[in-house]
């Protein structure tokens, strides 16, 4: 062969590089801010970026909902464990990993569930993931209907399952019905959905969720990741406080939102749990959780079983930031949640508006833009809990309007 025939090689830092600058000219590179919590302060913070030195900031887009990450009791626990066991948990579960704190927690969780049993991960992701993927290979011939707004982890999961998979419409029992009644009866089904859905705030009808699944003989799978610790009597999410918990066949949940540390888990009958702790590779090969972080994380589970305080602070702080942005002509979506989105509809815009409060205002909240949300409705998405006050909530809407003046965005209607 000449050297006129020989293949061009691969100019791999030319397809790096533009893999990243089509993030740029779309306005979707992210940016990730160096900023550290001020321990017992949240939602005060520090930045680093681009200053000379740490600049105060107050966060407003923390996954912590409760701040619970901030608690005391969470972090002697934490403290507690690391002088007595140390550090790390030395392997697997199978090997090494299986810590009395992790046995504990799994109990704590089963009961806040109502389940026979529950099964911790590393993270909410890798639960969702290893657990629908899992399911899909266990059951011969499954076919796997998904909510068009699930969760990537969830969508992960039910795509490295092999099976079949339906997706309805947002919400649409209408839809979910005909995709059911569609499918072969004997087939197994499994249906999978979330209870509420962190981007546009809404909540799932569970209860009618249910009562499909019961017509058509399927299981059913709710993602209460954004829910746990928020809702119910206890912490136990929306299926708690509606009172349907024991008509879902799993429900996933996450230690690293609303309690404030870190992982996941899922809470089911004790054989599905057995099932899945013999057979999802995200489990059996994964170093288990810091008996550390286990500690926190069981300490705020036990502690939010028991108080209310914090959900009903959050609920009152949301209530009155999507008041104060509605009066303000600010176009907040709607919502019934914790969770308070303002609608922008433009990438650049929406990482502009962030970038002008972070510099003049030292208020921090990331733009959410595609994939995370479909294109023309980014957004910055808050999210107050019991320690934002009404000034903080006056200052940040005071910005918004001015910013929005600035930029000459359009208003509410």
């Amino acid at each position: 062969m000449s050297s006129a025939d020989s293949p061009v090689p691969v100019d791999y830092s030319r397809v790096f590089s533009s893999a990243i600058d089509r993030l740029h000219a779309e306005g979707r590179y992210r940016v990730f801010i160096d900023i550290l919590r001020n321990k017992g302060m949240f939602p005060n913070a520090r930045c680093f970026a681009g200053h000379n030195g740490p600049k105060p900031i107050t966060v407003w887009c923390s996954n912590d909902y409760l701040a619970m990450g901030q608690h005391p009791k969470v972090i002697a626990a934490m403290e507690e464990a690391l002088h007595d066991v140390g550090a790390g948990s030395g392997g697997t579960r199978n090997i090494g990993g299986n810590t009395h704190y992790h046995i504990e927690l799994e109990h704590e969780l089963a009961d806040l569930h109502g389940k026979d049993g529950a099964l911790l991960f590393t993270s909410g992701y890798v639960s969702n993931e290893a657990t629908l993927a899992t399911l899909g290979k266990i059951l011969p011939g499954c076919i796997i209907y998904s909510d068009e707004l699930n969760h990537a982890s969830m969508i992960a999961g039910i795509r490295n399952s092999g099976c079949d998979k339906r997706v309805f419409r947002h919400n649409d029992l209408a839809h979910l019905e005909e995709l059911l009644a569609a499918d072969d009866p004997a087939a197994p089904k499994l249906i999978a959905f979330e209870s509420v859905y962190s981007m546009d705030a809404d909540v799932a009808p569970i209860a009618e969720i249910c009562d499909l699944a019961d017509k058509y003989n399927a299981l059913t799978y709710l993602d209460e990741v954004h829910a746990v610790g928020m809702y119910g009597p206890r912490g136990g999410g929306i299926s708690e406080r509606d009172g349907v918990a024991e008509r879902l066949t799993i429900i996933e949940g996450t230690l690293g939102k609303a309690f404030g540390v870190m992982g996941g888990y899922i809470a089911a009958d004790q054989m599905i749990i057995d099932v899945i702790r013999s057979y999802a590779p995200g489990f059996i090969f994964t170093t288990s959780l810091s008996p550390v972080l286990v500690a926190g994380a069981l300490a705020s589970v036990k502690h939010l079983k028991g108080s209310t305080v914090e959900r009903e602070g959050q609920q009152a702080s949301a209530a009155k930031l999507k008041a104060l942005m509605a009066d303000a002509g600010l176009p907040v979506m709607n919502s019934t949640t914790h969770i308070v989105p303002l609608m922008v509809g433009d990438p650049v815009k929406a990482k502009k508006i962030s970038d002008i409060l972070l510099a003049e205002y030292g208020v921090y909240v990331q733009p959410i833009n595609y994939p995370t949300v479909p294109r023309g409705t980014e957004r910055l998405r808050f999210t107050p809990g019991p320690a934002h006050d009404e000034g903080m909530m006056r200052d940040l809407v005071a910005a918004l309007v001015e910013i929005w003046g600035r930029l000459e965005l359009r208003r509410a209607a």
